[in-house]
């Protein structure tokens, strides 16, 4: 239940004021969602399973939405044009990758506790449902932590050393709750596999306590992303990470009869960039030319 974050220029995307009302949405989404699933692995917890499926579905529904959110901005940012994806792996492994495999694996366990939550309500075992459930709780928390993984991976060659920072701060709590995640649907499965548990009881106590640790992981990073969505918001995109072998610059060229207001900000940018490494004119250099 891991969401993308990047310091990518490519982010940047839409008008800014529509923008940043958008990426704060959904970075406020993505933590009530953990509140939520928070609150539904307490009510497990206290033996009430059907409002705390409900909280988990809830909260599965809403982490779907944010991570397609994140994969249509960056695909928004460079005019979804895929073949730029061929310039900068990161792009694919990372900013396509990520949010697809976490929407995918939120699907997954989705559907599993889906699975479960009708045969409760129906009140009769199937138990290739059954078996199919714990297979894709399985599978959801393997894509949580792939998309975790790679979402640590990023490559930083011109961002704001402040901006990595809170990068880490993020990647870091999404990492360690996707791995409990993990852990505890491996256990759960194990512990299923030795005794004979139908319908809500497949829901061990060891998969709800590590859903909950897992869950307030993923709590601090997503209070870490909003304060990271709210320091990119304070700055220019001279600060932020570039597309690298050539894309970049493959991606204002393809602009440049398109979007003339796009390109003029692409001028400013790299013009605002060169000003501040470049070195001034000289006015004892003037004072010369001007005596000569």
């Amino acid at each position: 239940m891991v969401k993308l974050a990047s310091a990518r220029e490519c982010r940047m995307y839409g008008p800014r004021r529509g923008r940043n009302r958008a990426e704060y949405i959904n970075a406020a989404l993505y933590v009530f969602a953990t509140i939520v699933q928070l609150c539904g692995f307490v009510f497990l917890l206290l033996n009430e399973p059907e409002p705390g499926l409900v909280l988990l579905l809830i909260a599965l529904g809403l982490v779907v939405v944010v991570n397609v959110h994140d994969l249509l901005a960056h695909l928004a940012g460079i005019d979804y044009w895929f073949p730029l994806m061929g310039f900068d792996p990161q792009l694919g492994l990372v900013e396509f990758a990520v949010p697809f495999a976490q929407a995918l694996g939120a699907l997954l366990t989705f559907l599993g506790i889906l699975f479960l939550f009708i045969q409760s309500i129906k009140g009769y075992v199937e138990y290739k449902l059954e078996k199919h459930a714990l297979n894709l709780l399985l599978a959801g928390s393997i894509f949580w932590l792939f998309g975790a993984i790679n979402n640590a991976c990023q490559i930083y060659e011109r961002a704001n050393g402040h901006v990595q920072i809170l990068q880490e701060s993020v990647h870091i709590p999404f990492l360690m709750g996707s791995c409990l995640f993990l852990v505890g649907a491996i256990l759960n499965s194990h512990e299923q596999a030795r005794s004979i548990h139908h319908g809500l009881e497949l829901l061990g106590w060891t998969w709800v306590w590590f859903g909950i640790f897992g869950s307030m992981m993923f709590f601090i990073g997503g209070l870490a992303n909003v304060v990271k969505i709210f320091k990119m918001q304070q700055m220019d995109g001279t600060r932020l990470e570039k597309l690298r072998g050539g894309a970049q610059e493959r991606l204002v060229q393809g602009r440049e009869g398109r979007s003339p207001l796009i390109l003029e900000e692409e001028r400013r940018r790299r013009g605002a960039e060169e000003g501040r490494s470049g070195v001034g004119p000289s006015p004892y250099k003037d004072v010369l030319v001007r005596d000569a």
